[in-house]
């Protein structure tokens, strides 16, 4: 079991403060979805299948935090996590994605989470296989032509005197030499004839249709794959790129294929995580009968069996959903959560809502979370020799500003923050490299003297800000 998976609900919270401002409903409604996860784990079969993760919409306007907790909260859990937009899927039958694609990707990428972390753990033993074998190019068996090009590489490369005792070397204490020069890096620059398999190129084939022929498409693909199979091919490289590309082959050897696809399908089954974005779109308006009303609930529809729990074929095999936990999202604005047919609302119990972010807030993301902007701008100067400080008063003008633009054009939440910013810091972000003043401050009068025209005039800062 992952440690960090076994968080407590509070030690959640205050995992996510550190990177998000306020909405503490959301924040305690994802930390409990989280918590139960682990708990399920723990209870006996037969109840141990029929607890079902308690999915979560989150209702807030844009910019107040809803991708971002999702996000920190895979993060947290190590989980397989995707985000998808609700309104690029479409009705089985017509043109657009699948629904089916969501648990198909979500398996991706749970197999390139699995990959890594095996390709990590053999890392010692690939660096080990890597290094004998590039010992054997320098110092074939006798009788073999060196690929340096010359037995035992006389013809490319001599050891000096100091480096080899003045009596005639066993072939292993010259070997165990030329390891030593191989791990301090001083044959780097010698080029050697290096076999690596080369994936064979073969054209893009394009399946058209519905519902399921991505899936179609991608196994066919795999197929084609199979049939033409890796061809090895000598190339003349320097030892150090020659390095890496038999590290990669070496790991991919050593990584166990089928046991990444079952440990993927486990984690992709128990503790995937899908972010469904903008659900309010697919809402139908009440008592809408007819028109695109009628193809949203149609989305809602196909996508009402893989949150319920069904069965996803994918290439690596069968996917059950019953247990990935969906977290859903919306402005609301138009539509309500009760405009999603009754079987979906039902599937989503708990209901959070994240508050507009105000001026305080604005100040509190500016400085307080460990990615905060004013961290980042200050990390980014300082790769320019630049000191850059922000007084307190230039970032309550900051926050005060992208709360009056927003107010007055469109509501963009704490994404207004970054537009500000950019714009506060645009000249020093163009000279920073030739500037010979190397401490700058950002103080209140900095800020109005390079928006105060722009967030007076409505229109200019509908376009800029």
């Amino acid at each position: 079991m992952n440690e960090r998976a076994a968080l407590t609900p509070k030690e959640i919270l205050v995992e996510l403060d550190k990177y998000i401002v306020g909405q503490a409903d959301a924040k305690r409604s994802v930390a409990i979805a989280l918590r139960n996860r682990w708990r399920r784990r723990h209870v006996e079969e037969p109840l141990h299948g029929e607890i079902q993760p308690k999915n979560i919409i989150m209702i807030g306007p844009t910019g107040v935090g809803k991708t971002e907790i999702a996000r920190r909260l895979a993060s947290l859990a190590q989980s397989p996590f995707i985000k998808v937009e609700a309104s690029k899927f479409t009705e089985v039958g017509y043109v657009g994605r699948d629904v089916e694609s969501i648990i198909r990707d979500l398996v991706e990428l749970a197999i390139n989470m699995v990959k890594e972390e095996e390709r990590l753990r053999v890392e010692g033993i690939a660096q080990a296989h890597v290094e004998e074998r590039l010992l054997d190019l320098l110092l074939p068996p006798n009788g073999q032509k060196s690929s340096l090009g010359g037995p035992e590489g006389e013809k490319s490369f001599t050891l000096t005197s100091q480096q080899l005792p003045a009596q005639q070397t066993p072939e292993s204490s010259t070997r165990e030499r030329f390891r030593a020069m191989l791990r301090d890096g001083r044959l780097d620059d010698r080029e050697v004839e290096v076999s690596v398999k080369d994936m064979p190129t073969m054209p893009m084939i394009e399946v058209m249709g519905g519902s399921s022929m991505e899936e179609l498409q991608s196994n066919f693909q795999d197929v084609m794959g199979k049939m033409f199979s890796r061809r090895e091919k000598t190339r003349r490289m320097k030892i150090a790129d020659a390095r890496a590309a038999l590290h990669k082959e070496e790991s991919e050897r050593l990584i166990d294929m089928e046991n990444v696809k079952k440990e993927a399908r486990r984690r992709t089954e128990e503790s995937g995580i899908v972010f469904l974005d903008e659900i309010d779109k697919i809402a139908s308006r009440s008592g809408a009968s007819h028109g695109p009303d009628v193809s949203r609930q149609g989305v809602q529809r196909d996508l009402l069996p893989i949150v319920e729990g069904s069965t996803v074929s994918t290439k690596y095999g069968m996917v059950k959903t019953d247990h990935i936990l969906f977290i859903a999202s919306g402005a609301f604005h138009v539509a309500k959560p009760s405009d999603l047919i009754p079987e979906l609302q039902g599937r989503f119990p708990i209901r959070v809502e994240l508050h507009p972010l105000g001026k305080a807030e604005f100040v509190r993301i500016l400085t307080e979370p460990e990615n905060a902007l004013t961290r980042q701008y200050v990390a980014l100067m300082k790769t320019e020799g630049i000191e850059l400080r922000f007084t307190d008063d230039a970032v309550e003008e900051m926050a005060a500003i992208a709360v009056r633009v927003n107010e007055s054009t469109e509501e963009i939440g704490a994404r207004r923050l970054h537009t500000v910013m950019e714009r506060v810091l645009e000249d020093l972000s163009f000279d920073a490299s030739e500037r010979a003043e190397k401490t700058v401050l950002i103080d209140a009068l900095y800020v109005r003297d390079r928006l105060k025209d722009i967030s007076e005039d409505q229109d200019l800062s509908r376009y800029i800000l």
